[in-house]
């Protein structure tokens, strides 16, 4: 009596492993996070990349205006107009808005002379140095902040900052928010005499 029931439990088993219903929704389950993920990080990439373009195109169009003599007085709107173009494709953007100015281009990213006193190469603390910028304290870059004056170099840098689009992609690695700059480099117009800039000697 019992080998009858014996067959018809293991033909039920054969039939459950042979089964395939259901089999597509197992399968999808177990791939649908990994396509998620991929097709998560392809649409930030692609927004990263075009949030990037937007950025550098509209920066370059604002430094071009900054560099007109109306600038001193719309440098606000200037920046107004910046900030509504990336808050069309970056809602929840943070932008940071920075003008360095320089008596000429090749001033541009270079350091305060200091006086090497222990011969190192490098600025150390108490040595004297020539404050071209006004500041009271050596810089790695001399320019000064702001739009400056006539026939000045001004490097115009705007930083933004935004969450990620997805962040359930931070799980596997994804920064929860993205940050890019882009700056432009332009000479103001020669409306006026330019400022001569001297620098005074600190000796801490």
């Amino acid at each position: 009596m019992r080998l009858p029931s014996a067959r018809r439990a293991l033909r039920k088993v054969r039939a459950l492993i042979t089964d395939g219903r259901g089999a597509a929704a197992v399968e999808f389950a177990m791939t649908a996070p990994i396509l998620f993920v991929i097709i998560g990080a392809s649409l930030q990439f692609a927004h990263l990349f075009y949030v990037r373009s937007v950025l550098t195109s509209v920066v370059n169009a604002a430094g071009r205006n900054s560099a007109l003599q109306s600038a001193a007085t719309s440098q606000t709107a200037i920046d107004t107009r910046v900030s509504t173009v990336i808050h069309e494709i970056a809602p929840k953007a943070t932008l940071t808005f920075t003008r360095r100015n320089y008596a000429d281009f090749s001033k541009i990213g270079v350091p305060e002379d200091f006086t090497d006193t222990n011969g190192n190469g490098v600025y150390d603390p108490k040595e004297c140095f020539v404050d071209m910028n006004g500041n009271g304290q050596w810089d790695d870059d001399m320019g000064k902040t702001g739009q400056g004056g006539a026939d000045d170099v001004v490097a115009y840098t705007v930083s933004v900052t935004y969450p990620a689009l997805f962040g359930f992609t931070h799980a596997f690695g994804y920064p929860l928010s993205q940050t890019i700059n882009a700056t432009t480099i332009l000479k103001n117009q020669p409306y006026a005499t330019q400022s001569t800039r001297t620098g005074v000697q600190v000796c801490p």
